[in-house]
């Protein structure tokens, strides 16, 4: 297990320096794929590892002065309430349902990464509006963080951009600092709940630590429209991968004669 962990740690690093994201939207599909574990365990797997790639990325951006550290703390604020809300979510809801949720989540990202284009430069305006908008965003990002094992980056990221005018180099600065706290708070969930082995999350986290650093590097390179193409490209195939084994899964289920969304056997009740 360690060599399938490793490599799902340098993928997920590589991509969360580059993108501002934990690379849970990686690293969870990837756990699914090469560890074999199921929705929920990759899910609460991957969230133990975005803390030290996220922390590894808030440094890498943090020196080169691209990160707002007041709207970095009012996401935060928002998002360290709704991450114990989406790890119950996670642990509710059916694992059928988890899967084509998540796939739907993907496929969603990956049109607007390759659709919409970025811009570097930006001007981020203060005011009570955008306190108050910055905090919500932070709930979303922290539901969607504790239910599927994301840094909540993917939807941080474009918004701050799209919506609060802030640089594509800013907002991944921003968001990776703001998704510290988001982590732990789902983590401390999950862990509590019995449903992470916390080895395995830090051994994926370790070697994404390792690999953000040169994902940082790449981000002050690579133009920002051709990044987030590329990224939506990587997506889509992984969203191909998952959609095949949701079908899959749900063929075995009526084969059973079940509707093929019951938690697996180590999942906790």
């Amino acid at each position: 297990m360690i060599l399938p962990l490793l490599l799902v740690g340098v993928v997920g690093g590589l991509l969360s320096g580059m993108f501002g994201v934990g690379g849970g939207i990686v690293m969870v599909p990837l756990l699914m794929l090469m560890a074999g574990m199921d929705q929920r365990r990759a899910s609460a797997t991957s969230l133990v590892a975005i803390v030290p790639s996220a922390v590894v990325g808030t440094i890498g951006y943090g020196v080169q002065g691209e990160i707002d550290w007041l709207a970095a703390g009012l996401i935060a604020a928002g998002a360290v309430v709704g991450a114990p809300i989406g790890a119950w979510l996670l642990r509710t809801l059916p694992l059928g349902w988890l899967r084509w949720l998540f796939i739907v989540f993907l496929l969603l990202i990956a049109a607007r990464l390759i659709l919409v284009e970025v811009e570097r430069d930006g001007t981020f305006a203060l005011s009570a509006a955008a306190i108050v908008w910055l905090v919500v965003l932070g709930f979303g990002m922290g539901i969607a963080s504790g239910m599927f094992g994301i840094g909540g980056g993917v939807i941080a990221v474009p918004v701050m951009i799209a919506l609060f005018g802030f640089g594509d180099l800013v907002a991944k600065g921003t968001s990776l600092l703001a998704m510290i706290p988001t982590a732990l708070s789902g983590t401390v969930a999950n862990v509590r709940a019995h449903m992470v082995d916390v080895r395995d999350g830090l051994v994926v986290g370790i070697a994404a630590g390792c690999a953000s650093f040169g994902g940082v590097a790449l981000a002050f390179v690579i133009p920002p429209q051709l990044a987030g193409i590329l990224f939506g490209l990587l997506l889509l195939f992984v969203v191909a991968q998952l959609t095949v084994r949701a079908i899959r899964a749900h063929r075995a289920g009526r084969r059973d004669g079940g509707p093929g969304t019951a938690p697996i056997p180590d999942a906790p009740a």
